[in-house]
């Protein structure tokens, strides 16, 4: 049976000038491919190209708020699927009813053949579609591909914030997004076989995380402990521990007692399915 790849395409938070913005591509067992956040401006189109994934193989995004480093690069990779192919189905999108009306906006501000977007996506003048948009409700499974299903849990991040859990041939990955520490998600992560959750800095600027609606690297590890997870890996990493994650980790291990990496710009983890 094929394993689950995950590929980290940008690890770093909001404000940091060394990684790129969150995007993480997850290859299910199935051959589903998965799009968790779109980082922002060309990153994913960057990125993937380093790796062979080109924004013609993204067909689907599951997105979890509409901070612009999370959602910034999807008109750019819908337009580059349609650049080139005319006749590409639309990029899917999935994420709550708050973050797609500010996606709606985001394509009526930045692309220029944008005239109109509603409830089911963003068109051309011509009438044609390029994005494709779909509302979900946290809790309820949506299916994704022949054997893989996701559901979203409330994030403690800005109104409308989810994380994402992925079930394919039986195995579970949850990505927290962008959160401060939530017994939602070690809820939404029990059992799971891969917790991939933020943290920004030290236990010892916990306070400062909280206060920006996020999550310090030891709260990420009692999650992780809370939830059973078999593995936990750190990303959303902000300027001061871009080059040094180790403190990271070292706050993470006085809670969880699993294995603990930090997730690098083009970071690849493979998940062993049964």
């Amino acid at each position: 049976m094929p394993d689950i790849t995950i590929t980290f395409l940008g690890t770093g938070a909001g404000n940091c000038i060394y990684r790129a913005h969150t995007a993480i591509v997850v290859d299910c067992a199935d051959g589903t491919r998965l799009l968790l956040d779109s980082s922002s401006g060309n990153s994913v189109m960057r990125q993937g190209a380093a790796v062979g994934m080109l924004a013609s193989q993204f067909n689907q995004v599951l997105l979890t708020h509409h901070h612009g480093d999370h959602m910034g690069g999807i008109p750019f990779i819908s337009d580059q699927r349609r650049r080139i192919d005319a006749n590409a189905a639309p990029l899917r999108v999935f994420s709550t009813s708050e973050a797609l009306d500010r996606l709606g906006k985001v394509c009526l501000a930045t692309q220029l053949n944008v005239p109109s977007v509603d409830e089911e996506g963003a068109y051309f003048a011509d009438g044609s579609q390029f994005l494709g948009w779909t509302a979900v409700d946290n809790g309820k499974w949506i299916t994704l591909g022949p054997n893989t299903l996701a559901s979203t849990f409330p994030a403690d991040h800005i109104p409308g914030a989810v994380g994402w859990k992925i079930e394919s041939n039986g195995v579970s990955v949850v990505f927290s997004g962008d959160t401060r520490f939530s017994p939602s998600v070690a809820e939404a992560s029990q059992g799971a076989r891969l917790l991939i959750h933020e943290a920004f800095c030290t236990d010892k600027d916990q306070k400062l995380a909280n206060s920006r609606g996020h999550s310090s690297a030891g709260e990420a590890a009692r999650v992780a402990a809370q939830a059973g997870v078999a593995e936990l890996v750190i990303t959303h990493i902000d300027s001061p521990f871009s080059a040094d994650t180790q403190p990271l980790i070292d706050d993470a291990r006085l809670h969880y007692p699993g294995p603990i990496s930090a997730a690098n710009d083009l970071t690849v983890v493979t998940v062993a399915t049964p």
